[in-house]
This record gives structure tokens, sequence and C-alpha cells, in this order.
């Protein structure tokens, strides 16, 4: 089955305007709060209309402007599970799964609720209330509710972001199992950079309520094609550059960081010498020397100081200026080696493929 969507919603901050279509398995729609994710799922699901457009899943439609189709919800086939699960507090768990699949009789409602108990291992809770089970539990119970009627697409938004990983990652894998069996297109609403990765099979980055970027989650997280969606997949540093020199022979170029005298190894991209660029560099992939290197691979070896040093979770962040300023992560027990402190000087040690040159916006 496909999911074919063209959406035009008009609201009162912005306009969502996006066109794809879905395949069997997981699309993870990601973007930052208020840029039309949970809208779009919305407006799939019926609960909101579309100024204009369709929605289709194969040659079923849903929802057609200029035909004035809108089929409601009930009669879509297609399962939203929001981050609230809006469970019933006063039904059990096979109560609130039933729910569901209501206008089947009782013996196939039965048969059903049992199949997808098992499938989400919680037929041992069916007769508890949301009341007495975890949170992951409950989760399980939201999702069996949506999927026990046999939907032919499903929409979740944000439905893991309030469990532990370890929780995640099992509800995760019973997830995909079950897909793998019914093969429908599933549309999944995350800001997770971990569920992005273990999940989807292909990332809609949605900014502003257009589509701006369109890629498979590896390159996603390790070869961002987009400023944005660098920002969002977890690079810290996002360095003004201008294309000094290119090299299309071996793939590489030298970029000038902005306000510096510092010049970068980077992958080449599309663009002409002068054009400005972004260079993004994750934190956690910049070595910290005190002592300058050699006989290194690494094409990038920057000379700078220490400004800051700041202790976060299970690192510390150290603020070097170069120039400019770039974010490194090292552990605490390096600092205390290394003898790192503020005015220090050091070396930054960068592979050439850590750093992305990206369009500017």
């Amino acid at each position: 089955m496909t999911l074919a969507v063209r959406v035009l919603k008009r609201l009162a901050d912005f306009t969502l305007d996006v066109s794809f279509a879905a395949a069997p398995g997981v699309t993870i729609v990601f973007g930052e709060s208020g840029s039309g994710k949970t809208t779009l799922l919305r407006c799939v699901a019926g609960v909101a209309r579309p100024d204009a457009g369709r929605i289709a899943i194969d040659d079923r439609v849903l929802f057609d402007a200029g035909s004035r189709i809108d089929l409601p919800p009930p009669r879509r086939r297609v399962g939203f599970v929001f981050q609230q699960l809006a469970l019933f507090p006063h039904l059990s768990a096979r109560d609130n799964i039933a729910y569901g699949v209501a206008h089947l009789d009782a013996a196939e409602r039965r048969s059903r609720i049992e199949a997808i108990a098992r499938s989400f291992r919680i037929a041992h809770l069916l007769d508890r209330r949301p009341a007495q089970i975890s949170g992951g539990e409950r989760q399980r119970v939201g999702l069996a509710r949506s999927l026990v009627g046999d939907p032919e697409a499903l929409l979740l938004d944000e439905p893991l972001s309030a469990l532990d990983h370890a929780t995640q990652s099992r509800i995760i894998e019973d997830l995909l199992r079950w897909n793998d069996a019914r093969q429908i297109p599933v549309l999944y609403v995350t800001h997770s950079q971990r569920e992005l990765f273990a999940l989807g099979r292909r990332v809609l980055l949605i900014e502003e309520g257009r589509i701006v970027g369109d890629d498979l989650p590896q390159l996603a997280m390790n070869a961002p094609a987009h400023e944005r969606l660098a920002e969002l997949v977890g690079y810290e540093n996002l360095l003004d550059a201008v294309i000094a020199s290119r090299r299309p022979d071996a793939g590489v170029m030298a970029v000038s960081l902005g306000g510096t005298r510092v010049q970068l190894e980077t992958p080449i991209v599309d663009g002409e010498v002068g054009d400005r660029v972004r260079v993004a560099i994750r934190a956690g992939d910049i070595l910290l020397a005190v002592q300058r290197p050699s006989g290194l691979s690494a094409r990038n070896v920057v000379p700078g100081t220490i400004a800051s040093l700041r202790q976060t979770g299970g690192f510390v962040v150290v603020a070097v200026s170069v120039g400019a300023e770039i974010e490194v992560h090292v552990t605490r027990s390096a600092v205390e080696e290394l003898g790192l402190s503020a005015g220090r000087d050091v070396w930054l040690v960068i592979k050439t493929h850590s750093c992305r040159a990206l369009a500017a916006a």
C-alpha cells in the first residue's frame, strides 16, 4: 500500500503545503515544534480538514477537495496514536483495545484483541486498568487499540517520548515486527535522533510547513544536506565559511572559516570558489591535543585557545577559540589528564569527513 498526500492547510501562523508518497514501512517526519508535523498527521487522519489537496491509500481516496470527498475518521482505516494516549481510565486494557473494533461481532472482536495483545506482549495485562500498569505498557495498549482494527496506514505522534531508552527499544522492535507482517505505510513524528535512526527507512524534514529534506536516515544523520537538518540531528558546530579551493579529482575542497585565517578540508560539494557555505562538525568528532600532533592521517590540525570548560552530563564541553569558537566534547578524565583549563593553547584534530559543507541558508 502507498499513502499519497498532497495537502494545503492554512493556519493563523503558517501554511502547511506538502506533497509526498509514503511506501510501506516507517517514514520519519522530523522537524522543530510548530513546523507542521502534527497538523500533517491530523489532516491524514481526518481530524483536520485541508483547504486543498488530495489524500489516498492506493486507489482509495480519503480526501479530495476538488471532488468534495472527505471521509470521516472512522471510515479512513487510519490508525492514530498521540503522545497523550487518552486511554479510558475506567476501562481495562481489554476494553480500551476493544474500542477500536466495537463494530465487530463478539467472537471476531475477542480473536483480534487476543492476537494484537500477543503481538505487543500485553496479553497478561488485559484485565488491568491504565493506572495499574506502567507507562510503557500503557503505550503498548494505545498501539494495540490503533492497530486492532487492521488499518491501512498508521500515524504516530511522538508516541515514545516519555519512555526510557530500554522500553523504547522493546516497543520499536515489536512495532517493526508487526509492520513487517502487514506492510502498511507508517508516518512517525519524532524529535529523537535515536528513534530516527532506529525506526525510519526515510526521513522527511519539515520546516515552516514545507518539506525541505527527503533522505535516508543514515544520510540525514551522517551527511545532512540541509543546515536545519544538521542542527536537528546534533551537529553542535555550524560555522560560516567560504570555498577557497576545489580538488574534484580528490573529492575534497578547502574552505576558509569566516573571520579567521583557518582553512579546513571538507568533502567536495556543489559550488564555486568564493561561494558561502556552512561547515557542520559534531563536537564529539573533534580530538583535542595539548601538543602539536604530527604524522596523522587527519587533514585538519587547527591551533586554538581554550575559552571555557563546562561540565554537562557525562562529558565536558570545551569551547576553543580559533578566531571563531568551536565546541569540543571530551571526558572528565581527559580534562584531568591533559590539564585542560581556560587560557591553555591546544590543537584541534578533525578528519576531513567529519566536516560537512552545507549551502548557506
